[in-house]
């Protein structure tokens, strides 16, 4: 699975900018590393869903019924694969990004219990990688078997602090760099940033550049009134800028439906990659339109990203 592997380079993406160290990046700092982004594309890697008019998911297509254009010329598919064939569908890795932060004091509750009911639904993943924030950023990787573990450091984190929502996303997104497969994110928030080095519209330009499918839980339900639109509008944001789904639950049963969503979302996803033609390496975005080409689906929604970063070669 080699060939699925991106990588980002962040000065290729933020021109100009310098990538701040995330305050309690512990793995990297106490090593004395900086979080640099590495360079490197074999394919041009997509994760797509196809639902029809009425919102089901389409997860019986083969690779002829698509069609990916770039930068309005055609591109041919070398990798094609289906979520729900556990042979032949690319390894998943799972990310949790859980906020433990003073503002979630009172939605902690709710929250971890919507972390570990999760969890619970995807014991085919490789690996589950816990990114815990308030005014750290304290990174976890664990294999199913470990996965008490996991489960006993969610349970307890006591909300506190400030909330460091950006630095995290970016750490998590530097490591989900090295995977090979597919990498879905479960982003556990109330929404709000006040610590970050990361400022929004650098993550997200990372968050564009990566092929991570990402799925945010926002807690709105006791974030004052006037701070809420704003909020909501930026998790919406980062989940359909990677073809994921935002959820804003207030309950046990809210959570259960967005799950049984987000289940059927990567059981239906199709993993879709390409060499591009364009073999200039200059940082530009590139645009990427995804088409169902066959008949009886003309009406079909994609979701997917949009696009996707051409890496700077070493040394430009």
């Amino acid at each position: 699975m080699t060939a699925l592997r991106s990588r980002l380079v962040v000065t290729a993406l933020v021109a100009g900018a310098a990538l701040l160290i995330p305050r309690g990046f512990a793995g990297l700092q106490a090593s004395g590393q900086q979080p640099t982004f590495r360079a490197g594309i074999d394919l041009v890697n997509f994760g797509v869903t196809v639902t029809d008019r009425k919102g089901s998911f389409i997860d019986d297509l083969t690779v002829d019924d698509f069609e990916i254009v770039e930068d309005g010329k055609k591109q041919t598919v070398t990798y094609f694969a289906r979520g729900d064939q556990a042979t032949s569908a690319p390894p998943l890795h799972i990310g949790l990004l859980f906020d433990t932060s003073g503002s979630m004091g009172e939605d902690i509750k709710l929250a971890r219990s919507a972390a570990v009911r999760f969890l619970n639904t995807l014991s085919d993943a490789v690996d589950m990688t816990l990114v815990d924030f308030d005014t750290e950023v304290r990174v976890a990787k664990y294999g199913q078997q470990d996965f008490p573990r996991m489960v006993e450091r969610i349970r307890s984190r006591q909300p506190d602090g400030w909330t460091a929502m950006y630095d995290a996303l970016g750490v998590f997104l530097h490591g989900a760099a090295e995977n090979d497969g597919r990498t879905i994110l479960l982003l556990y928030t109330d929404g709000g940033d006040t610590r970050s080095a990361i400022a929004l519209g650098d993550v997200m330009t990372l968050v564009r550049a990566s092929d991570v499918t990402i799925h945010t839980v926002g807690f709105l339900e006791h974030q004052p009134s006037n701070a809420r639109v704003v909020q909501r509008a930026r998790l919406t944001e980062i989940a359909e800028t990677t073809g994921g789904q935002a959820f804003f639950p207030t309950a046990m049963k809210d959570v259960e439906a967005a799950y049984d969503k987000v289940v059927a979302q990567i059981r239906a996803q199709y993993s879709i990659g390409y060499t591009s033609t364009n073999a200039a390496l200059d940082g530009r975005w590139r645009r990427v339109q995804i088409r169902v080409v066959r008949p009886d689906l003309k009406d079909a929604r994609i979701q997917s990203r949009k696009g996707y970063f051409a890496l700077f070669k070493e040394g430009q």
